[in-house]
């Protein structure tokens, strides 16, 4: 697959008349232009998300992206302006530290995988991304868990929130993609993402990144892309441009 390009761009859809007015023109977005000086690069943003039905939830918004791209910063700069968020890493994390869970992991992989009488993620990890068997074995049990907890929290949500933003590293994988009211995929340098995976020390970054779309195609699929090589505060303007758009505050911001 090929980086977003301005041919890439979608129009955003036209809205259907309101009693004798005309529908207005369609309205391509403006191309991300590279950064100029200090001026951090625009996201790319490709169709609007559909609006709630009567204005009783805030938008669902899907956040992704590759390994090390800058996910969790990203999740962390939509709380900052306001949104509700949610990570399914970290609940995935919370249902393996169920005693449980930690169970029916003993009775599959043995006592190896528990240290301490807590779940060893690490070693977890060794045998889900050595063998596709296990990996399956192990999201056919956690999956369906963490959609219940998504599903439990997206409906507590205040309707106040401007946005409720959930990340979802294997997003498109997994197929989730129409779930979403509009998907945000983080992307970054290649050599940025290795930097930054060594600097916190994460393991088996090729194998985990076997499994996963090219950042290329993630972007391709994505309804808003951030590109993020800078620094936070050019993440979290490009974060709060994206905001301002899934809440149709932009023209008056």
């Amino acid at each position: 697959m090929h980086a977003p390009s301005d041919a890439d761009q979608r129009h955003q859809p036209v809205a259907p008349p309101d009693g004798d007015a005309p529908p207005k023109p369609h309205q391509p977005h403006q191309p991300v232009a590279p950064p100029d000086g200090d001026a951090p690069p625009k996201p790319v943003e490709r169709h609007q998300p559909v609006a709630p039905p009567d204005g009783d939830a805030p938008p669902f918004v899907g956040l992704t992206g590759g390994i090390a791209a800058g996910k969790s910063e990203a999740l962390r700069a939509f709380a900052r302006l306001g949104a509700a968020t949610l990570s399914t890493d970290e609940l995935a994390h919370e249902l393996l530290d169920d005693p449980q869970m930690r169970t029916r992991l003993a009775e599959r992989w043995g006592e190896r995988v528990v240290t301490d009488g807590a779940v060893d993620r690490k070693r977890v990890g060794e045998i889900v991304f050595e063998s596709p068997e296990e990996l399956a074995w192990l999201e056919s049990v956690l999956h369906p868990l963490v959609g219940l907890r998504v599903a439990e929290w997206r409906a507590q949500v205040p309707t106040a929130r401007p946005l409720a933003v959930v990340e979802v590293p294997l997003l498109f994988e997994a197929g989730l993609e129409d779930v979403f009211d509009a998907t945000v995929s983080v992307i970054a340098a290649e050599g940025t993402r290795a930097r930054r995976a060594a600097e916190r020390g994460t393991e088996l970054l090729e194998g985990r990144s076997d499994r996963q779309l090219s950042q290329e195609e993630k972007a391709a699929r994505a309804t808003h892309v951030i590109r993020n090589d800078g620094t936070l505060d050019e993440l979290e303007r490009q974060v709060e441009s994206i905001v301002a758009v899934l809440t149709g505050t932009r023209g008056a911001a």
